[in-house]
């Protein structure tokens, strides 16, 4: 909690505390991050992954949980060019956005339904629904709830988790599945996952996503449905940062998405 005693305005946070500095009240000179002295303490001796799960539950990860995170960090860092939210940044870095406009797209693109951040909260909230019942799985990923709130989001068109395009289940997310089994514990439900995709493909007729293995892994971790949400989003920020500031000095004429359609009049007319 930290207080501002000039105005008597309190803002309350279990996650962070203040003190100011003697000198200056809207300075601070300790940032305490869930009792740990951030720059006294963290800083030079905890990762990155290691303070945002930090952030987000308030305790220390064990090394179990650091390293899971951390794979999920990697695995999803860049979603690639064939992405929806990347192509988005690219977008708008070829044709000369800031650096805020192509960040913003990449988050625009990539937060619904299709692959994108809504469907790990909605996976996630399958796992809170179903547990490792396969019969509840079943019944669940056939008839998906409906989102009351149709002012925000469109009913959902496919199972959660399930590419409605998909042939089969791509090599990477095979890779990435194998990767989190076995870094969790016998019992995870990523564990559980690996032993029922097959089962899970044939009754829905489509292949898994990286959005399923992802919110597996994030609900091992006892991750909320929220904080998912939001991980997914923020996660997947580096790649579609990269790829448009490469389009960006590349050039519009080498992005073929604008170049054959940029067509040139010689129109010498004048009014």
């Amino acid at each position: 909690m930290t207080t501002y005693k000039d105005k008597q305005e309190v803002i309350h946070s279990k996650i962070w505390n203040e003190e100011p500095e003697p000198d200056n009240p809207f300075a601070a000179k300790k940032c305490y991050c869930s009792g740990y002295d951030v720059y006294g303490d963290l800083l030079g001796n905890a990762s990155w992954v290691e303070y945002l799960f930090l952030l987000l539950k308030l305790q220390k990860p064990t090394a179990e949980q650091a390293n899971l995170l951390e794979t999920i960090a990697v695995a999803i860092a860049n979603p690639g060019i064939r992405d929806h939210s990347v192509r988005a940044a690219m977008n708008a870095g070829v044709g000369g956005s800031t650096a805020a406009s192509t960040l913003m797209a990449a988050i625009a693109v990539g937060a619904g339904h299709y692959g994108g951040a809504r469907e790990v909260y909605l996976v996630m909230e399958l796992w809170e629904k179903c547990g490792q019942d396969l019969q509840i799985w079943e019944k669940e990923l056939l008839n998906p709830d409906i989102d009351e709130r149709a002012d925000i989001w469109l009913p959902i068109e496919h199972p959660p988790g399930f590419d409605p395009h998909g042939v089969s289940c791509p090599t990477p997310v095979k890779q990435t599945l194998e990767k989190f089994s076995l870094l969790t514990r016998v019992d995870s439900n990523s564990n559980w996952l690996k032993e029922n995709q097959n089962r899970l493909e044939e009754k829905t007729k489509l292949p898994i996503t990286f959005t399923m293995i992802i919110a597996t892994a994030l609900s091992d971790l006892e991750i909320t449905n929220e904080q998912g949400e939001i991980l997914y989003l923020l996660l997947r920020l580096p790649g579609a940062a990269v790829h448009a500031l490469e389009q960006k000095k590349l050039g519009w004429k080498k992005y073929p998405f604008f170049m054959d359609k940029i067509k040139f009049i010689d129109d010498h007319t004048s009014t």
